[in-house]
């Protein structure tokens, strides 16, 4: 009997659903040159965001926008979960970025799992 109890027990453990909401993602990107400034320009990002946000135990509440050498250049904090709105989109501006650069990174985050992938993003030229 305690051998048909754990089979069945085994079976409900791997029967179990995935957790509503992982990493977020980065599954879009637009990049608008706003201004120039010393050796530098001045942009705004809109970023799209999926995730599975379950509410405020669990949802995206920041992306950021870095050098690939890993310096912060601008972060999005989102205030609040958006679970009726998957996927969806927010904007940043005045993102100085080094005229040098060619490519930026855009990292999401999340309540529970922190910093997911980053996005890699080509600038316009």
């Amino acid at each position: 009997m305690p051998l048909k109890v754990a089979a069945v027990l085994l079976a409900l453990i791997g029967a179990a659903p995935p957790a509503a909401a992982g990493a977020p993602e980065v599954i879009a990107a637009e990049a608008v040159r706003t201004g120039p400034a010393p050796g530098a320009g001045v942009w705004r990002f809109s970023v799209t965001l999926n995730h599975g946000d379950t509410g405020w135990e669990h949802y995206a509440d920041a992306w950021e926008i870095r050098l690939p050498d890993g310096t912060v250049l601008g972060t999005r904090i989102l205030h609040h979960p958006h679970v009726e709105e998957m996927p969806f989109s927010r904007s940043l501006s005045g993102v100085t970025i080094p005229r040098s650069a060619a490519q930026v990174l855009i990292y999401p985050r999340d309540s529970v799992h922190g910093w997911g992938a980053p996005y890699p993003f080509d600038l316009p030229r």
